[in-house]
């Protein structure tokens, strides 16, 4: 009897051996997104915080290497699966310019070039015009082009191997999915942060751009993993590195060198306390629990209404307590401001921005309702169409 289970059990010992896990370019395709936000994040700090860099700054270096990282993990399938003889993935890819390899692959490659050449575009644009401090320029929005494609192209090959796997690696795919899903919410979201601060949160265009594409990418992307939790997960990854940079960033030492200097900064400064979006993101996970079988122009409806509605009622009145004393500490990060916070702002004061009138204000809410509507009406499409994708 002894003997017997002592088979059975090496039997078990070897079947979990055996198991397949993830395979090593897509957590380098994963590795390569996160380093990329973070490199971000850490880039907006910099200049916040001391202004000048060069191209060979450290958060520079960490935005590269996504380029180089998704380089590798695309180059690597889209080569073996074009030359090597019985490549496993080569039935379930494209064929680009006599090249084959899945679809995702291809799409990270393109982003990664995108992202490389927008180095020394880069670079160019700060030697011509000088060291800005903006989000929104030329060569910004081409790296960002190039980084969001690296995230789609992820997420796709995530997608076709997701679908195609059986159940036992299934739910650690549906993880890593989740995971890069938090990711393109982090970028969305980063990209929005000159019209995000506290002093736009009681204004109708502050919820406008909110409303514009995040609830979307919860939504897409929950629909596609199947996942129950799945819009809660991705919020929580987004809070997360929220807090973490809120937290960190301040221990490292940085002082201005590029003028004007409105107010001493010794450390890097990090940008506010994360939107609270976990909670109308669990609101919405509860309801998609239970709409499935709906038409999707009905999904849209409630799922936009109930995400918008739920976001103003827990954000417009935390917006009231990050202006208070109470939240000018470590935890809510609210005493930190970059060196060119003129000391007469809005902003500096921890006041309200107040330029709309009553009557544009609910003309704007509207708008932000209508957006949210459309943005949850092409998710829900883009979801169900994503569970398809196997390729």
């Amino acid at each position: 009897m002894s003997l017997a289970t002592a088979t059975v059990e090496r039997r078990a010992v070897v079947s979990v051996a055996r198991r397949p896990g993830i395979p090593w370019y897509l957590w380098c395709a994963a590795l390569a997104v996160t380093a990329a936000y973070v490199g971000g994040y850490w880039d907006i700090a910099w200049h916040r915080s001391i202004g000048r860099d060069t191209f060979w700054s450290p958060p520079h270096m960490a935005i590269y290497a996504c380029g180089v990282l998704a380089g590798l993990s695309s180059g690597y399938l889209i080569l073996t699966t074009t030359f090597r003889q019985n490549a496993p993935l080569r039935d379930v890819s494209v064929r680009i310019w006599g090249l084959a390899g899945p679809l995702g692959a291809f799409i990270s490659a393109w982003g990664g070039v995108a992202m490389l050449a927008s180095a020394p575009f880069d670079d160019w644009w700060h030697n011509a015009y000088g060291l800005d401090v903006k989000i929104i320029s030329p060569p910004h929005m081409v790296l960002a082009a190039g980084f969001f494609g690296i995230e789609f192209g992820t997420v796709l090959l995530l997608l076709a191997f997701m679908n195609r796997s059986d159940p036992v690696l299934q739910r650690p795919l549906q993880r890593l999915f989740l995971y890069v899903g938090g990711t393109v919410v982090c970028e969305s979201l980063l990209l929005k942060m000159e019209y995000i601060s506290r002093s736009e949160m009681h204004t109708a265009l502050f919820y406008i751009v909110v409303m514009l594409g995040t609830p979307g990418v919860l939504v897409g992307i929950a629909v596609a993993s199947r996942q129950r939790w799945a819009c809660t997960s991705m919020a929580a990854v987004y809070t997360a590195f929220g807090l973490a940079f809120l937290w960190i960033l301040p221990l490292v030492p940085a002082e201005p060198k590029l003028g004007p200097v409105y107010r001493q900064v010794t450390h890097l400064i990090p940008w506010e306390f994360p939107l609270l979006i976990m909670i109308p993101a669990f609101a919405i996970d509860l309801i998609l629990r239970r709409s499935s079988s709906w038409r999707p122009i009905v999904g849209a409806v409630v799922n936009g209404s109930v995400f918008l509605i739920t976001f103003i009622a827990v954000q417009w009145p935390f917006a009231n307590f990050l202006m208070t004393p109470l939240a000018r500490n470590r935890f809510f990060g609210t005493a930190y401001m970059d060196y060119s916070t003129p000391p007469q702002s809005v902003y500096a004061r921890y006041e309200f921005l107040h330029n709309e009138s009553t009557q544009q204000f609910w003309q704007r809410m509207v708008v932000a309702a209508l957006v949210s509507f459309l943005t949850m009406w092409v998710a829900l499409h883009a979801g169900r169409a994503m569970q398809k994708v196997r390729r």
